[in-house]
């Protein structure tokens, strides 16, 4: 059977496809066009795509669409129970999968709401006991709102886990088995995710039944459409290499404007946005540590253009959906392999064309192999003209002095108290100390004084030791130290 060419081959309701079109969606993506069909006929699925192809209509439009014969306008709670769940794995990504799937269900009665940590509660609990039909929501605060009583989970018809590799790396499948719990055993399960690794498959095992795999391309492969790039410099080289590629690589040469760069730490994170401000970049970071406020306001300022470079680390690389970003640069090669994946997949979406940069360094290689092995592809390192090595301070020598522009001699002729000529220059001629006059008194032998010779008569004569040395009596010791009681 052929693709569909348009969304009205699936049968959706006029209401969703009405949505979609105001949208812009015409055709659907490979994923969509295979997923679709699957998922309106309840069956499980564990779908595999490229970052960017469009997942999140592949299993949102389908699950809207089974829910629309419960659509109602009653304004009572209860008729508006969770019956759709999407776990995702970060805070950004739940807020853009609600998004999107808030716009899917707006022609609808159908009600979205979406919970995620870093922010207060109130608002979530306020609409979670108002009802909704589809949550989408982080683990961790999901059971807090179950906890709390806020919502209930026994009416669940269809639940998502999105970027389930992701949950898996990021320690969640305590608390996604806990949730599991709370739904019925009768249900339909789906997984999505960029990569599929062999501890997936064991989660699937136990978390779908007969699911359908669905693939559109080679597993964990990268979009045709981006161009990847590697160069290999020194370490102390990268950040003006980086400020060299921010300059000469936008259009006719001139300066990059959208820039997601990522590294691998939140304290590299942090110290590379403030080196890009120095240096005239109006650079901003995301990372672990920022309030969801912060975050939020530094992806809004990227998307609209008052931020030029977007430093940050794989809490922003997971699902994130930036339209028409045209370059992504790895500032450090990801420690995952499938994480360059994903980094790479925030260009060249919904079939644009991008550009991807690594900078790599000699303690790389391994990293790069496990890449280009993940890949199914072999990159071509270059070497980046016009990037000086910046000038290291010689060290001092701690030895012989060898090699170096000063000699410093430890115990061969100098005392402790001769440190005056350390700047001498190794082109200098040495000048032997000058000696000092010796003084006879510490050469002569030991003459006992007069003085000394009549105590020592004295001495004798009374058959007794000095006062200064004659036995004391015993005192008293106390019971602690040793001593007896009388």
């Amino acid at each position: 059977m052929s693709d569909p060419k348009d969304f009205t081959h699936f049968g959706l309701d006029p209401q969703l496809l009405a949505a979609i079109t105001e949208m812009g969606y015409t055709t659907p993506t490979p994923i969509q066009a295979k997923a679709i069909p699957v998922v309106l006929r309840g069956g499980d699925v564990m779908g595999a795509a490229q970052t960017g192809t469009g997942k999140t209509a592949g299993f949102g439009l389908p699950m809207l669409q089974r829910l629309m014969a419960h659509a109602n306008a009653s304004m009572s709670p209860a008729r508006h129970p969770v019956r759709g769940l999407i776990l995702e794995p970060t805070r950004e990504l739940a807020d853009q999968t609600a998004e999107n799937m808030k716009k899917y269900a707006s022609r609808s009665p159908l009600r979205v709401a979406v919970v995620y940590g870093g922010v207060d509660m109130k608002p979530q609990t306020e609409a979670l006991r108002r009802g909704c039909e589809v949550v989408i929501a982080t683990p961790g605060r999901l059971l807090d709102h179950i906890e709390q009583k806020n919502t209930s989970l026994s009416q669940v018809q269809i639940v998502v886990l999105d970027e389930a590799d992701r949950m898996l790396d990021m320690g969640f499948l305590p608390d996604i088995s806990r949730i599991l719990n709370f739904l019925p055993k009768e249900r339909q399960s789906l997984m999505f995710s960029a990569t599929f690794s062999e501890e997936i498959k064991k989660l699937a095992a136990n978390f779908l039944r007969s699911p359908q795999l669905i693939e559109t391309a080679a597993r964990n492969a990268t979009a045709d459409n981006v161009k990847q790039e590697v160069y290999k410099l020194h370490e102390s080289e990268k950040t003006d290499a980086l400020l060299e590629i921010l300059r000469t690589r936008g259009p006719d040469g001139g300066r990059l404007t959208q820039v997601l760069v990522f590294v691998n730490a939140k304290i590299e994170c942090r110290r590379l946005a403030r080196q890009l401000q120095k240096a005239g970049v109006n650079a901003d970071a995301i990372h672990g540590d920022k309030t969801q406020d912060e975050r939020m306001k530094a992806l809004e300022g990227f998307k609209n253009g008052t931020i030029e470079v977007l430093v940050a680390t794989d809490v922003a690389a997971r699902g994130l959906d930036i339209v028409e970003l045209p370059v992504v640069i790895n500032y450090d090669v990801p420690f995952q392999s499938e994480d360059y994946v994903h980094r790479i997949g925030r260009t060249g979406r919904a079939g644009a064309s991008g550009l991807t940069i690594m900078l790599m360094t000699g303690s790389d290689d391994r990293a790069v192999a496990g890449i280009e092995r993940l890949t199914k592809q072999q990159f071509e390192v270059r070497t980046l003209t016009g990037v000086e090595r910046p000038r290291q301070r010689p060290e001092r020598d701690r030895g012989e002095g060898r090699d170096r522009g000063e000699t410093r001699d430890r115990g061969e002729g100098r005392g402790r108290g001769d440190r005056g000529d350390r700047g001498a220059r190794s082109g200098a001629p040495s000048r032997p100390a000058p000696r000092q006059p010796a003084d006879d008194f510490f050469s002569k032998p030991y003459e006992p004084s007069a003085t000394d010779a009549a105590v020592s008569e004295e001495v004798k004569a009374a058959g007794s030791e000095p006062a200064e040395t004659a036995r004391r009596p015993a005192g008293r010791v106390s019971t602690l130290l040793g001593g007896r009681k009388k």
